[in-house]
C-alpha cells in the first residue's frame, strides 16, 4: 500500500471527508499519541544503543539482544539488527512505525532506508519509521548453511533455476534440497526450531517495548501481514494502528491448524498459482490490446499475443536462449509481474528478447543500503516457511502436484509447485508456532489491503484476513500488482496516510484503482507525477487523487535471484510469497 503525501490530504473533498467521519472508526484516548510509560514486565526490554549507521549518517542503528526461546528468556539470546530515522517534524512526533517488507526472509536494515524517501511526508514527520532484520536473516543472528561464500556458490549452481523440467532436472532438485537441510541441521539446528513468525512476533513486542511506545503502530506487507495478524493476536491490547498489504489467509498459511500431512502446499493453499496465471492471462491481453511501442511482446491483439507466449515457452522446454530456460523464464515472468511501473514493461522487452533470440540484458544496479550488504541464502525464508506453515513431506508427490497445478494454473502453476518443494525435507518444526484463533478483540480496528490482480497473495487472502480477524476493515486496490506499495494508488495512499496517523478507516465497502493503468503512455518529464483517476469508490461519489508515488520493495525472489524491482541483489531459485 502506498501512502500519499501532504498535498493530497489538502485536497480532499468535502464530500469525501464527510463520508469517513460517517463511516469510519477514530483512535481516540491517550493511546494515539503514544506517550507515556508501559508497565514494566517481568523480563526487561532490550536496550538500543543508536548510533549512526555505517554507510549513510542519516539513519540510526542498534542491535537488541531478545532470548532465543521466549519461553526460557534466561536462556541463550539472540541479536537483532534494527534501523531508524527519527521523525522529521519537530515537536509534531507521534511515536515509531515498525515496518516488515515481507518475505520471510526480508532484510528490513537495507530495504527501509533504501525506500525511505518514498515514505510520505506526514509519516515521516510523524513517526520514527524502523524496521528489523527478523531472527534468521541478514545481519541479525542469520540462518547459514555453508561455510563459505564458494561453499554457497557451489551449491547454488547445482541445482536447476526456477522449476525442474524433466526427471533428471527433477532428481537434481530434490537431491540439491535434502543436501540443503542436511547442512542446515548440523550447523545450528537450535536456531533452526526458533524463527518461527510467532518467535518474530514477541521479537517486536520486545521493541516495541525498547523504543517507549505502549502500543504497536505497523506496516506490514505480503509474509508481513501473517506477521501482523499473528502479532494481533498474541497482543491483542498492544494494537494502536496495523495496515496488513498483500495478505496471506492465516487459515491457509496454518493449513486450518490440522495436524494431518497436508494434501498442497502453502502456495498451491493460498492460490498463488491461480492468482499469477489471472495477472499473467491480464499481462497478454493488455499488451496484446496495445503497440509495439508500449508493449515489446505485443503481437497485435490479445489472442495473437497469448499464442505467441504459448510458443515462446514451448520453444524455451526444448532449446534455451543461453542460461534463459524455460524455468527461469517462468520464475522470471511470476516475479516480473509484481510492479507494474515500470516492471511490466520491462517483462515485455526480456520477453521479446528471448521471442528474438537474444538474451536479456541485465536489470539496473540498485542503490547502497546503509548498512553492509548481508548475506541472504535462501535458507534463510526457508527457514521460516518451512517450519511455521506445513508442507507435504514426501518429495515423491510433488511431480503430481505439478502436473494438477498446472491444469488449473498453466506455468504458474508449476512454477508456485516447486517453490515450496524445499519443505519436504526440511529437517525442523517450529517450536512455537501460533495457529490461531485469528479473531482476538485487538485494542483499536485494523487495516486490509487488497489488490484484485496479485501474483502472489490473491485478493481473497485478504477477504480471508478481514474476516478471520475481530475488527479489521478491508480496502480494496482494483489493480494490478503484489501489494499496493508497489504499485501506486494516490487512493490507496490517501485513506492508509489518514488511518495511520489518526486511525480513521475508509468506508465500509471502499475501492480504490491505480494512478496509472499499465503500459500506458509515458507521463511528462521534468515534474511529479500525479497518475490518472484513482478514486475512493465507496458509493459516496468521492475522489481522492494522490501526489506522490511511494514504491516500496518486498523481499520477492526468483529465477536466478537477480530482480531489477527488489531492492537487493540475492540468489534464490524460489520465490516467497511475501
Amino acid at each position: 500500500m502506498n501512502i500519499s503525501g501532504p498535498a493530497a490530504g489538502r485536497r480532499r473533498g468535502a464530500a469525501l471527508i464527510a463520508a469517513v467521519v460517517t463511516c469510519s472508526t477514530v483512535l481516540t484516548g491517550p493511546d494515539l499519541a503514544v506517550a507515556g510509560g508501559t508497565p514494566t514486565p517481568s523480563v526487561p526490554a532490550p536496550a538500543l544503543d543508536w548510533r549512526p549507521c555505517v554507510d549513510d549518517g542519516r539513519f540510526d542503528c542498534a542491535t537488541a539482544e531478545v532470548p532465543l526461546d521466549h519461553r526460557n528468556p534466561r536462556g541463550r539470546t539472540i541479536e537483532l539488527a534494527v534501523v531508524k530515522h527519527k521523525a522529521t517534524g519537530p515537536g509534531r512526533r507521534i511515536g515509531t512505525l515498525f515496518h516488515n517488507p515481507g518475505g520471510p526472509g526480508g532484510p528490513g536494515t537495507v530495504q527501509m532506508p533504501q525506500n525511505y524517501e518514498r515514505f510520505p511526508r506526514e509519516v515521516r514527520e510523524r513517526f520514527d519509521v524502523v524496521s528489523w532484520d527478523p531472527r534468521g536473516v541478514g545481519n541479525s543472528t542469520a540462518v547459514n548453511c555453508f561455510a563459505s561464500p564458494e561453499e554457497a556458490e557451489a551449491w547454488n549452481a547445482g541445482r536447476p533455476v526456477g522449476l525442474p523440467v524433466g526427471e533428471q532436472q527433477r532428481t537434481a532438485w530434490i537431491t540439491a534440497y535434502k543436501d540443503l537441510a542436511r547442512r542446515c541441521q548440523q550447523r545450528d539446528p537450535e536456531l533452526l526450531r526458533h524463527v518461527s513468525t510467532a518467535d518474530t512476533a514477541r521479537d517486536l513486542d520486545q521493541l516495541r517495548r525498547a523504543v517507549g511506545d505502549p502500543q504497536l503502530t505497523y506496516l506490514g506487507i505480503s509474509y508481513g501481514t501473517i506477521l501482523g495478524a499473528t502479532y494481533a493476536n498474541l497482543f491483542p491490547d498492544k494494537v494502536r494502528a496495523m495496515v496488513l498489504d498483500s495478505d496471506i489467509d492465516p487459515q491457509a498459511w496454518t493449513n486450518h491448524a490440522s495436524d494431518e500431512e497436508p494434501r498442497l502446499t502453502t502456495f498451491l493453499r493460498m492460490g498463488a498459482d491461480l492468482g499469477a496465471a489471472g495477472i499473467l492471462e491480464q499481462f497478454l491481453v493488455l499488451c496484446g490490446s496495445t503497440t509495439t511501442a508500449r508493449c515489446a511482446f505485443s503481437a497485435d491483439s490479445p489472442q495473437a499475443t497469448k499464442k505467441k507466449w504459448d510458443e515462446l515457452m514451448q520453444r524455451l522446454r526444448e532449446r534455451p536462449v543461453g542460461e534463459w530456460t524455460y524455468g527461469r523464464t517462468v520464475a522470471d515472468v511470476v516475479s516480473g509481474l509484481d510492479i507494474v511501473h515500470p516492471g511490466w514493461t520491462e517483462l515485455a522487452g526480456r520477453l521479446q528478447d528471448l521471442w528474438q533470440g537474444r538474451v536479456p540484458r541485465p536489470p539496473s544496479s540498485l542503490p547502497a543500503p546503509p548498512v553492509p550488504v548481508p548475506y541472504t541464502g535462501e535458507e534463510q525464508g526457508a527457514a521460516v516457511l518451512c517450519s511455521d506453515s506445513p508442507n507435504p513431506r514426501d518429495p515423491g508427490v510433488y511431480q503430481a502436484l505439478e502436473e494438477a497445478a498446472a491444469v488449473r494454473a498453466g506455468d504458474a502453476g508449476r512454477f508456485w509447485t516447486w517453490a515450496a518443494e524445499p519443505c519436504a525435507t526440511w529437517p525442523a518444526v517450529a517450536a512455537d508456532r501460533y495457529r490461531g484463533p485469528w479473531n482476538k478483540p485487538t485494542a483499536h480496528p485494523l487495516l486490509v489491503v487488497g489488490t484484485t490482480y496479485d501474483p502472489a497473495t490473491p485478493y481473497r487472502g485478504a477477504q480471508a484476513m478481514a474476516k478471520e480477524l475481530a475488527d479489521a476493515r478491508l480496502l480494496t486496490h482494483d489493480g494490478y500488482g503484489h501489494t499496493a506499495l508497489l504499485n501506486p494508488s494516490g487512493c490507496v495512499n490517501e485513506h492508509a496516510s489518514r488511518y495511520l496517523i489518526d486511525g480513521t478507516l475508509p468506508p465500509v465497502g471502499t475501492v480504490c484503482r491505480p494512478d496509472t493503468p499499465p503500459f500506458a503512455a509515458p507521463k511528462p518529464s521534468g515534474g511529479v507525477a500525479t497518475g490518472g483517476g484513482a478514486t475512493a469508490d465507496s458509493g459516496h461519489g468521492s475522489a481522492v487523487r494522490g501526489d506522490e508515488h511511494v514504491g516500496w520493495s518486498s523481499w520477492e525472489k526468483a529465477g536466478e535471484g537477480v530482480r531489477a524491482s527488489s531492492l537487493v541483489t540475492v540468489r534464490d531459485p524460489w520465490r516467497r510469497a511475501g
